[in-house]
């Protein structure tokens, strides 16, 4: 059914400005042969912005195609590069925000680890909320405590002086909803805080990253159209800035009614410049691909989202791309949700003779230099 109001806001001023058919609904699920990566479900991406909040949307994502489970893997964490991004986190909940003696609660916790590292390093309790977990109900002497499920408005009994959810709510076609159910968790928990990081869709439009809008990312928004979202739920924003080199947005909010406020103009703008130079930017990929190809071997340097669209957007029949490289071991041996690349790991990059690898994000260029240089691997890296 076509969407005729904004999810966030309700208005009605909506523009279409990206449209792809029968894309892969999932970029992080493990597959584990290439007869399996080409059968993935697959859905239509019509993304979608609203001039009166700056919301960015999916009008065609249909949840019921989604399932997040076991064989779920998003895990970043391999990566010094984002280890580091990690580190800074921690240190600024536990050393400037005072997350220390706390009740934390992380919603989308994945399989815990950032939260373990949050209650060891902070002397707190935790409690993770995923879908997708499989590790045991409790650990630390029962200092950490997991449920296998979504986090929502029958958890009040749960206590919660902190509640964090990072890269979840751009999973969420309903924000509002997932924000108010937070809400009623907290309950009359008035000193309770809330912090949320996102990709940020202004720095999206604004690079031309033709690969940063898939099917699972329903959601999208700027520093404003999160602000307003956190409004409406019933918080009150605290602060909100830009993170790991302004890929990310950081949110924090405290449960208290503050007055919405709606500013849309910027991101229509950026989405309709990006919509003018989408094709030209997906040709200048191919063409790019394509000269590479004919110098030798060519990889993509993450199979993440990012990496897995752009090999389906790019290479969908396998013809110029050999592989995608991760440093995430459960990802190595697996193939590309779409198109059935073949997953592997850096050092594998020598034995296939790759003589390019591009880089799916430059924040990881060091990193990966580093890796290629120890490794006496001569693969050329390419932005």
């Amino acid at each position: 059914m076509p969407v005729d109001a904004c999810p966030l806001c309700k208005g009605q001023r909506l523009s279409a400005f990206l449209h792809r058919p029968s894309v892969p609904v999932h970029q992080n699920l493990l597959m584990q042969n290439r007869d399996q990566a080409r059968a993935i479900v697959r859905g239509d991406l019509v993304m979608t912005v609203c001039a009166d909040c700056g919301f960015v949307f999916n009008a065609a994502f249909a949840p019921e195609l989604i399932s997040y489970g076991e064989s779920y893997d998003n895990n970043q964490g391999y990566s010094s590069s984002f280890q580091h991004h990690l580190d800074d986190l921690i240190a600024l909940l536990i050393n400037e925000k005072g997350v220390r003696g706390s009740q934390v609660v992380e919603v989308g916790c994945g399989q815990g680890q950032f939260l373990q590292r949050l209650v060891e390093e902070g002397d707190n309790y935790g409690t993770g909320f995923d879908p997708s977990y499989t590790g045991p109900r409790e650990v630390m002497s029962g200092r950490m405590h997991f449920e296998s499920r979504y986090y929502d408005e029958n958890c009040t009994a749960v206590p919660a002086d902190v509640v964090i959810c990072r890269h979840v709510i751009e999973h969420v076609p309903d924000p509002v909803g997932l924000l108010k159910s937070v809400r009623s968790a907290i309950g009359t928990r008035a000193n309770a805080k809330v912090f949320f990081e996102t990709p940020c869709v202004e720095w999206i439009l604004k690079n031309g990253v033709v690969w940063d809008f898939f099917y699972e990312h329903c959601s999208l928004f700027t520093a404003s159209s999160l602000s307003t979202a956190v409004q409406l739920a019933g918080f009150r924003v605290d602060e909100v800035k830009h993170i790991f080199g302004d890929q990310y947005l950081w949110l924090e909010a405290s449960p208290i009614d503050s007055q919405v406020n709606l500013d849309g103009a910027r991101v229509s703008e950026l989405a309709v410049t990006f919509s003018k130079r989408e094709t030209a930017l997906f040709k200048y990929w191919q063409d790019r691909i394509s000269q590479l190809a004919e110098d030798g071997r060519v990889a993509l340097w993450g199979a993440g989202a990012k990496g897995a669209t752009f090999a389906n957007l790019i290479d969908p029949q396998c013809e110029l791309i050999d592989c995608l490289v991760d440093l995430n071991p459960n990802k190595q041996g697996k193939y590309v949700a779409g198109t059935g690349h073949a997953i592997v790991g850096p050092l594998q990059l020598g034995e296939r003779r790759v003589t390019h690898a591009v880089l799916m994000n430059p924040n990881y260029r060091q990193e990966n230099e580093t890796i290629l240089k120890h490794a006496g691997i001569a693969t050329n890296l390419i932005e």
